[in-house]
């Protein structure tokens, strides 16, 4: 059961840009999430933005450019924008908004604060975020972010592999900013084994790792 608002109930308003916006009161974020994925679904629309008045934050995801962004509307104005390369990733989007505002949305990708970073390349988008991590906690604490998000421990317990069962197509940026961090940390990439998808890439159990992606499992 989702843990319930306090104080509650909590106001969001959902809009599509028509004028016909839905004010909602609800007590828990499960509650908010429904609400939002019944508005979500029952309308073809480019931008659908939530609202959370009280706090000056919202959260718009824009399927037809594949943008999620969130803005701070505070005394410090502050907006952060991420590509999304799956149809499936904006509702879970929405629920860390519902249960944490902008900072439940910290690990959900990479996010760049200048919306024309995301016509770079993924390649280029990738590089550019692994460049912004100096620190052998912040790097560990990403390749943890990026592991959780499609990662699985091989059998024998000696290698983590992320991207697991994934085209060498899909997540560009996300490999191309891991390939950067296994370098920085002095990980050991291995070659993943016959009959493994070709986006998959595995790494050498590391303690450091063992540490981060057991605080994600």
């Amino acid at each position: 059961m989702a843990r319930p608002y306090d104080p509650g109930p909590k106001q969001f308003v959902f809009a599509v840009g028509d004028g016909n916006d839905q004010h909602v009161s609800v007590g828990d974020p499960q509650e908010a999430y429904l609400a939002f994925s019944a508005f979500f679904r029952g309308r073809e629309s480019d931008t659908y933005t939530i609202r959370d008045e009280p706090a000056r934050q919202r959260l718009v995801l824009m399927p037809a450019l594949g943008v999620i962004s969130w803005i701070r509307d505070a005394d410090q104005p502050r907006s952060e924008h991420l590509r999304i390369d799956r149809a499936n990733r904006y509702l879970p989007s929405a629920m860390l908004f519902f249960e944490n505002g902008y900072a439940g949305l910290d690990h959900f990708g990479q996010w760049f604060s200048d919306l024309a970073d995301l016509d770079a390349s993924p390649e280029t988008r990738g590089a550019a975020r692994a460049a912004t991590i100096t620190t052998e906690a912040a790097a560990t604490e990403e390749v943890g972010r990026i592991w959780a998000d499609s990662g699985i421990v091989d059998p024998s317990d000696r290698y983590y592999v992320f991207f697991d069962s994934h085209d060498v197509d899909d997540d560009r940026a996300e490999r191309a900013e891991l390939l950067q961090l296994i370098e920085f940390l002095g990980l050991e990439r291995v070659d993943a084994p016959a009959g493994a998808a070709r986006g998959e890439v595995w790494v050498r159990t590391d303690p450091r790792l063992d540490v981060e992606c057991a605080r994600w499992s």
